[in-house]
This record gives structure tokens, sequence and C-alpha cells, in this order.
């Protein structure tokens, strides 16, 4: 069998006399999409921080590609990437000079050729010489998942990568996250969104209250209610339709839908 990339034992964390995180437990493998749902304040957030080394937990333990998050959190660190809740981007320096930056951090040759390359991957490379300031919300966050990808890490954190996004902005996330997922990488993202839930993840936590309260794939959190009445009724376009065909993506939209549904069929 093949090893989990993301482990998670009895892991507890509490702030004074707040109990944020009750003994979760999950495991993540390799290459899949793994999505953490749950309302704000329900802990998602310190659990990416515990397994970005960020912060220490209480109890319990946690490994990220084999490595203990908290005995060998360098190498946990070479293994990872992290994009928050906010798009981490320099404002005053281009699409491009933040890549650049970023893979000179990294120590990492040819900057220049890998921030073009990730330029043409997100479709910024028309947006690649302006300043950061002028990009739209989605564009930055396609810029800062770009450079979360510099340096080939194996796991990517993505907390609550499409807050504040517009659905056209939103839909072009959600088909980066999934492009990630085919090149192998494994992809934890937390979310308090269900439709992003549902149309990524191959398996989904409910995180509720800190105790991870359900996990499973789609299909199986299904069997956990009872079947639905059948009943026919003439389907009106929902708002995010009607947005989405005005604006002229419509049909790239509800062709990924479908494909995401069948997927999951």
């Amino acid at each position: 069998m093949t090893a989990a990339a993301i482990r998670v034992e009895g892991i507890e964390k509490s702030y004074k006399n707040l109990h944020v995180l009750r003994g979760v437990n999950f495991e993540v493998a390799p290459g899949s999409i793994f999505a953490l749902l749950g309302s704000n304040g329900a802990g998602k957030t310190t659990m990416v921080k515990i397994l970005s080394t960020l912060l220490k937990a209480d109890a319990g333990s946690a490994a990220v590609e084999g490595f203990d998050v908290a005995t060998e959190s360098l190498k946990v660190r070479q293994s990872i990437s992290l994009t928050g809740q906010f798009a981490a981007v320099d404002e005053v320096l281009s699409g491009k000079e933040n890549l650049v930056l970023v893979a000179k951090l990294r120590h990492l040759k040819n900057s220049g050729q890998i921030a073009d390359d990730l330029l043409a991957q997100f479709s910024l490379t028309e947006a690649g010489s302006r300043k950061v300031a002028s990009y739209s919300g989605g564009m930055r966050r396609r810029l800062d998942i770009a450079m979360s990808l510099i340096g080939n890490p194996q796991v990517i954190f993505l907390d609550e990568p499409t807050t504040g996004l517009d659905p056209e902005a939103r839909l072009e996330v959600w088909q980066i996250v999934k492009n990630l997922a085919r090149q192998g990488t494994t992809v934890l993202l937390t979310t308090q969104y269900l439709d992003e839930a549902e149309q990524l993840a191959d398996r989904i936590a409910i995180l509720h209250e800190g105790r991870i309260i359900a996990n499973g794939t789609l299909a199986e959190l299904k069997q956990l209610l009872p079947p639905a009445k059948i009943e026919y009724v003439e389907k009106q376009p929902s708002l995010e339709d009607i947005f989405l065909a005005l604006v002229g993506s419509g049909n790239n939209a509800a062709a990924d839908n479908n494909e995401s549904v069948e997927d999951r069929s």
C-alpha cells in the first residue's frame, strides 16, 4: 500500500480555555485532493498551521511526506507550499518580479525562465510586466498559487483559496486545483463552500467544533442520509449560471461541472 502523503493522529490544540481541535484524525492519499470542510471557527486554519509547522499541537502527531511536523519541521517545509486565505503577493512588483523573487529565495537557477513558464501556465503572460496592484482578485490568486508551485512541492495547502472571488475567478481556481492533482501534487484545501468541496475533492472531511464528524468520498457521505424522494420539476438556471453565460464563460463552466459530476458518478 502507498504511504499516506499526510497523516494526522489525535491532534489537539487549545488557546487558553478555547478548545479548537479535539483529537483530529485523517489521512490524505498521494496525488489526491482532500477537502477539510467546516464553518468559520471550526479549526480548519489551525489544522493547516500545524501541518505546515507554523504552530505546535498540544497533543497527537502529524506527518507530511513521512516527516514528523514537530521533530522534522525543516524537511516538512522543503516538501510543502502554503497559500493562505489572502494572496501573499507584493503589489509594488510586477507579476514576473514576484515569481523571480521567490525563485531566487529558493536558490533556484534560471529564475527568469521559471517565472515565464509559470506566467504562461496560469494565463498571466500578458500581465506579467504589470504591477500586481493593477491585478484583479482572480489574477492575484492565480499568481499566488503560481508562486507556491516554485520548487515543485509534493504537497500544497490551500486555505480557503476562493474566499472573496467572483464566480468566474472561482472556476479558474478550481481548474488550477484539478490540474495540480492530475500532475501528481497532493492538495489539502480548507473551505466553507459546500459546492467547492463537492466539485473538487476526492475525499471530504467535515470538521465541526474541533472534531472530524464525517470523512469519506462524496458517494460515501451521501449514504449517510436516506435517499431523497424523486420529483420531476422544471429546472431554472441559477444566478451563477446566468452570470457566467452573460460574461461568456457559461459554456466552459457548464462543461467543467458536467465533467466533475461524471467523474464522481
